[in-house]
C-alpha cells in the first residue's frame, strides 16, 4: 500500500505528541511540543484550548509533514486524542468562551456534585455511575459554569472535551466518542448516544452536547481553513477520536478480557478490559473503545507530575546539566536512586501532591514523606516517590481482583516506561509482569492505528492488535514482592491515619 499513511496526534497535560505511520504500522516521523498547565486557584486546573490544544496540533502536523517528506494527499486518515473528561464551552464558530476545565484533577465542582446528589438521590447516582459523583465527571463541571459564569453558559453552542474540540476545528463537525462521551457525560446521553432531554434540562440544553459516534467513525474531512493551518490536504478523513488513555491502551494492543493498560503520564491512568460493568465506589467503569467490551478504570493525580516536581525542586542541578547538554535529568535521578535499597531505608511517600482521585477520591489529600531521618538523601526521596506510586497502583490491582475482575496481562505505556527502575519497582510491588511494547510512543501511535481502522485500511481492532510488537517485559522478583508487603501495609494505613489532619490544613 505505497503512498498510504496515517497521522495521530495526542494532547496531554504537559506535552503533545504526534506520529505518522505507514500501512504496516512502521513509524515514519515523530514530533512533540511541550506546554504548561494553569493552576489559578487550589483545585483549579486549566488549559487555553486555542493556545495549547490547537496550537500544538497545528505545529506538530506541519512538523510531521515536513520531517516525513510525505505528500499530504498520501495521508489517508487523521485521528486525535486528548485529555479525557475536560469541559470546554465554545461558541458557534468553535471559539473557546473560557479556558478548558481539565479532567479529574480539577475539583472546583464538588459543590455541584453534592447538589446533584441531593437532586437525584444517592441510589440514582449509584445506579448511573456505580459510585458517587466526582471530579472526573463532566455534568457537575457544566453545572458549575451555569451557576458561576452564566454569561459564558448563555453563549455556549457546545460543551466539548479536548478531542472533540480538535476534531471540530479540523472538520467543523461536533463529535465525542462513545467511550469518552457516555462515561464522562453520564447520564446526559441515552445508551444509543442521543441526548436525554429530561436529564439534560437541569444542566444544559440537549443541543449543547456533541453528537456521539464510535471512536473510529469518520467525523468529517479536513476543511480548507484547517488545511491551511495544519498543512493537511483538504478532504482528508478525520475520525471521531477519543481520550488519551483509551488511545494509549489501543497502542499497546489491549483488547482481550483481563488485559490491563497502565499509563505512566503526568498522572497514572489504568483500565482493565471486562465483559460486564463493575460497581465500586472507589473506582470507575464504562464501555470500552472496542464495541461489545467494558472496563473498570482508575486514575491518580500524580506520577510524572511528582517526578517533575522532584526534578525541578530537588534535582535542579541535574535539570540544568541536562539543559546544558549533559545527561537527561530523569536518567540521572534514576541513576542516583539505583543505589537506594528496597523500601528506601524506611521512607514512605504518599504521592497525593495534587489531591487524589482513586481509590481515596479526596481532593484535599496531601503529599506526605513519612519516616524521614538525617540519613536520608534526595535519592531516597526520589526512590520513595517511585515506590509510593507503585503502592497506589497495587491498591488498585487488589480492588479489581476483589471485584471479580482478574488481571491476566499488564501492558504499560507512557513516558514513565522509559525508566527501567520504576518499571521493576512496579513489577516487584504488584507481583505482576509488566510488559512494554517495542514502540512506546503511546497515545498518538494508537490514534494513527485507529485512523487506519477508521478509513478501512485495516479490517478492525483484531488486525490492529496483531501489528503491536512486543518489547521489554519486567518480571517480578517474588522475594522482593514479599519484602514490599511490609511497606505496602504502612502505605495503606498512612492515609487513614492522617486524613483528618490533611483536611485541617486545607481548610
Amino acid at each position: 500500500m505505497a503512498g498510504c499513511y496515517f497521522m495521530g496526534i495526542d494532547t496531554g497535560t504537559f506535552a503533545s505528541k504526534g506520529v505518522i505511520i505507514d500501512a504496516d504500522a512502521n513509524v515514519i516521523a515523530e514530533s512533540s511540543a511541550e506546554h504548561g498547565m494553569e493552576n489559578p486557584k487550589p483545585g483549579y486546573y486549566e488549559h487555553d484550548a486555542e493556545a495549547v490544544w490547537w496550537h500544538d496540533f497545528c505545529q506538530i502536523s506541519n512538523d510531521l509533514i515536513a520531517k516525513s517528506g510525505i505528500d499530504p494527499k498520501d495521508i489517508k486518515g487523521v485521528a486525535a486524542s486528548a485529555l479525557g473528561a475536560d469541559c470546554l464551552p465554545v461558541d458557534e464558530e468553535c471559539r473557546p468562551l473560557r479556558k478548558a476545565i481539565l479532567y479529574g484533577i480539577d475539583a472546583r465542582a464538588l459543590d455541584q456534585c453534592h447538589e446533584l446528589t441531593e437532586m437525584y438521590g444517592e441510589s440514582q447516582i449509584k445506579e448511573w455511575f456505580g459510585r458517587p459523583l466526582g471530579s472526573s465527571d463532566v455534568m457537575p463541571k457544566i453545572l458549575w459554569i451555569k451557576e458561576n459564569e452564566p454569561e459564558v453558559y448563555a453563549k455556549t453552542h457546545k460543551f466539548l472535551t479536548g478531542s472533540s474540540y480538535i476534531t471540530a476545528k479540523l472538520t467543523g463537525e461536533y463529535y465525542v466518542d462513545k467511550f469518552l462521551g457516555l462515561a464522562s457525560f453520564n447520564p446526559l446521553y441515552r445508551e444509543d448516544g442521543t441526548p436525554d432531554p429530561d436529564l439534560c434540562k437541569p444542566i444544559c440544553r440537549p443541543e449543547q452536547l456533541a453528537s456521539v459516534g464510535e471512536t473510529t467513525d469518520i467525523a468529517g474531512c479536513v476543511t480548507p481553513q484547517a488545511a491551511q493551518e495544519t498543512g493537511l490536504a483538504v478532504g482528508t478523513p478525520v475520525t471521531v477520536g477519543t481520550d488519551d488513555s483509551g488511545a494509549e491502551g489501543i497502542s499497546c494492543g489491549i483488547g482481550r478480557l483481563g488485559d490491563l493498560m497502565l499509563q505512566f503520564g503526568s498522572s497514572i491512568y489504568m483500565f482493565l478490559v471486562t465483559d460486564h460493568l463493575v460497581n465500586d465506589d472507589r473506582i470507575w467503569r464504562e464501555r470500552f473503545i472496542i464495541p461489545g467490551t467494558f472496563d473498570v478504570s482508575a486514575g491518580t493525580n500524580t506520577a510524572g507530575t511528582l517526578t517533575r516536581w522532584l526534578r525541578d525542586n530537588v534535582f535542579a542541578d541535574l535539570k540544568k546539566a541536562g539543559e546544558d547538554g549533559g545527561k537527561n535529568a530523569y536518567a540521572a535521578m534514576a541513576e542516583e536512586a539505583s543505589d537506594v535499597p528496597l523500601g528506601s531505608d524506611g521512607l514512605i511517600c504518599l504521592p497525593y501532591f495534587a489531591g487524589e482521585r482513586t481509590p481515596i477520591n479526596d481532593p484535599y489529600a496531601s503529599g506526605v514523606y513519612f519516616g524521614l531521618r538525617t540519613s536520608h538523601t534526595r535519592a531516597h526521596l526520589y526512590r520513595a516517590g517511585l515506590e509510593g506510586v507503585a503502592f497506589s497502583i497495587n491498591q488498585h490491582f487488589k480492588i479489581f481482583e476483589e471485584d471479580g475482575a482478574p488481571i491476566s496481562r499488564v501492558m504499560a505505556a507512557g513516558g514513565g516506561t522509559k525508566n527501567p527502575l520504576w518499571m521493576q519497582i512496579v513489577a516487584d510491588v504488584t507481583g505482576k509482569e509488566i510488559s512494554v511494547p517495542s514502540i512506546g510512543i503511546g497515545a498518538s501511535y494508537g490514534d494513527a492505528m485507529m485512523a487506519a481502522v477508521g478509513t478501512g485500511a485495516w479490517s478492525g481492532f483484531g488486525e490492529l492488535a496483531s501489528k503491536v510488537r512486543p518489547g521489554v517485559t519486567y518480571k517480578p522478583d517474588m522475594e522482593n514482592h514479599e519484602r514490599y508487603e511490609r511497606y505496602q501495609r504502612v502505605f495503606d494505613a498512612l492515609y487513614p491515619a492522617t486524613k483528618e489532619l490533611m483536611h485541617e490544613l486545607n481548610c
